[in-house]
């Protein structure tokens, strides 16, 4: 496993736009969505059901306890939180068998940490699956984490981002939601950072995404750098 650079985010970015980065994991940090939909897939299957692709990509992105519904409506006859525990131990032991990154992401991760640019992660796996993720990084890029688990309300709703803004804010004096960039990749997820206030951006991966004028759309997140995000940001596209 590497380890972690322990040097601390300094607080202030140099020279750029940007006061802070707050980043969607599972779908835009790295490709989890295999393991999640293989575990929802065999939960089904063991009480009997049947789980089609359409019902496993509308949950991409979506609050656990959310999922853990659709798949009681699907017939999965468990408490939420087995689901919820189940679920995530699948995803656990594929994440610590392999880490698929997506094109670009340790990339931007070193050019924000260079440019003293503080990141966060924002998700909403719990924390057991976001501290294996973060462990998995050359460097400590993420001065801190919102888990599922922390907020009563997940995305879609902008409690997720709101709470990583509070936390920010403990890093970066006078921070502007305007000049704060949120990374996803799903519907549910860029819904959630668009409605709290900063420059929302798409990086559509595994669940097509429609079109909106509260968030901006990026292709894929390689070839992006500071001053590519920057300028995204001085746009000021805002929910």
């Amino acid at each position: 496993m590497p380890t972690q650079n322990p040097d601390p985010m300094p607080a202030r970015p140099v020279n750029s736009r940007i006061q802070g980065v707050l980043w969607d994991m599972d779908g835009t940090l790295l490709d989890t969505e295999p393991y999640w939909m293989a575990a929802e897939a065999a939960l089904v299957a063991e009480f009997g059901g049947r789980w089609s692709e359409t019902q496993a990509l509308g949950l991409v992105g979506n609050a656990l306890p959310d999922a853990a519904a659709a798949l009681q409506r699907a017939g999965v006859e468990l408490p939420e939180r087995e689901i919820i525990d189940r679920l995530t131990a699948e995803v656990l032991a594929g994440v610590a068998r392999r880490v698929d990154w997506r094109p670009g992401a340790l990339e931007l991760l070193e050019a924000l940490h260079s440019a003293n640019v503080p990141c966060g992660l924002v998700t909403m796996s719990e924390e057991p699956l976001a501290a294996l993720v973060l462990d998995q990084l050359p460097k400590k890029y993420f001065a801190f984490r919102v888990t599922g688990d922390m907020v009563s309300r997940g995305k879609p709703h902008p409690d997720p981002y709101l709470l990583g803004l509070e936390k920010l804010g403990d890093l970066v004096p006078d921070l502007d939601p305007s000049r704060v960039v949120g990374i996803e990749d799903s519907a549910p997820g860029i819904a959630s950072a668009a409605a709290s206030g900063i420059v929302a951006v798409l990086v559509e991966h595994i669940a097509p995404v429609p079109d909106s004028p509260s968030w901006q759309r990026v292709e894929s997140l390689a070839g992006l750098d500071v001053e590519s995000l920057g300028a995204l940001a001085s746009i000021g596209v805002r929910a």
